[in-house]
């Protein structure tokens, strides 16, 4: 028999091929997408100046975290004076006056969590779409949703309680010994619930977001390929494909972004000062809400999701 005959041959990956390709890709991931996250966070702060004991959203290009101003003055590199007057001014202005190393701020304690929760999410997917088509067929349009939304669902439940701890840490300098008090004073109290606090919040956008992404980056390659000739996506295709269907995915949950932001800084208020009241929250709410229309935000929120989801992907 013609070997031509059979069609090319299908190159099979591991799951470990798959967790290393995952966590390359979050790495890149990272260092592509937060500059961008680090000068709206300036921006922001700029027009609407971080006090002590509130909070901000930090995103990394991987995963968003609630982070605590802790510092008085402008010591923290998120309350440096800038004057920036946009967003190519800010980068240039940061660049120049602080150095380039400043435009990754930050980053490293996201990576902690976010690097694990990248590959779980990426890895799961794989093997959840394999074992679907081979249940169900190639061409059952639902499996990337259903894969989308089952492997988002199990890197946020996996995840949910260290970023509990995370943020906890952040609000003061911790022990080991006094984490672990913490951790069973919450259980006792609350119960091993109370460990997923922030689990809702961060599906209320994440799954949505998951879900229309998938879909539509599996059409979109598929019709591409199509449309080339070809068996096998090349690098275009995928890139073409993730950046189109994060783009629209990220317009379309736009609303449900900022309800989760909502969520996550109305749960993570400054547990050391008890004083500090819901209302304070709802006023950095309504300036992150804000900030969402603000032009400068609006300018980084379009770049943002085209390096992002398309550096984790793999042909």
């Amino acid at each position: 028999m013609d070997p031509e005959a059979e069609g090319p041959a299908i190159i099979t990956v591991t799951p470990l091929q798959q967790m290393l390709a995952s966590c390359t890709g979050a790495i890149l991931t990272s260092l592509m997408v937060t500059p961008f996250d680090v000068v709206k966070i300036r921006l922001q702060a700029q027009n609407n100046p971080f006090s002590k004991g509130k909070c901000f959203v930090y995103s990394n290009g991987l995963m968003d975290h609630l982070c605590i101003c802790e510092e008085e003055g402008n010591k923290a590199w998120y309350k440096k004076p800038g004057r920036f007057q946009g967003t190519l001014d800010a980068f240039l202005k940061i660049i120049r006056n602080e150095g380039i190393k400043s435009l990754w701020s930050g980053l490293p304690p996201t990576l902690v969590m976010a690097v694990p929760a990248t590959v779980i999410y990426f890895t799961c997917y794989d093997q959840l779409t394999a074992l679907l088509r081979s249940k169900l067929g190639e061409n059952e349009s639902s499996i990337p949703v259903v894969a989308g939304i089952v492997a988002r669902l199990g890197a946020v439940t996996v995840i949910s309680p260290l970023e509990l701890i995370r943020t906890k840490m952040q609000s003061k300098t911790f022990s080991y010994k006094e984490l672990h008090q913490f951790v069973s004073r919450k259980v006792s109290e609350d119960g091993w619930i109370s460990l997923w606090r922030g689990w809702a919040p961060t599906v209320l956008r994440d799954v949505p977001f998951s879900a229309l992404y998938w879909y539509n980056y599996e059409v979109l390659k598929k019709w591409l390929c199509a449309k080339s000739g070809l068996y096998e996506p090349t690098f275009m295709i995928t890139f073409t494909s993730g950046a189109l269907s994060g783009s629209f995915a990220a317009v379309v949950t736009l609303p449900f972004d900022v309800v989760k932001t909502q969520k996550q800084t109305q749960l993570w208020t400054y547990e050391s000062h008890k004083t500090y009241q819901s209302s304070q929250a709802r006023g950095l709410i309504g300036a992150t809400a804000a900030s969402h229309s603000h032009s400068h935000a609006r300018s980084e929120m379009c770049l943002r999701p085209a390096p992002q989801l398309t550096a984790t992907l793999d042909p």
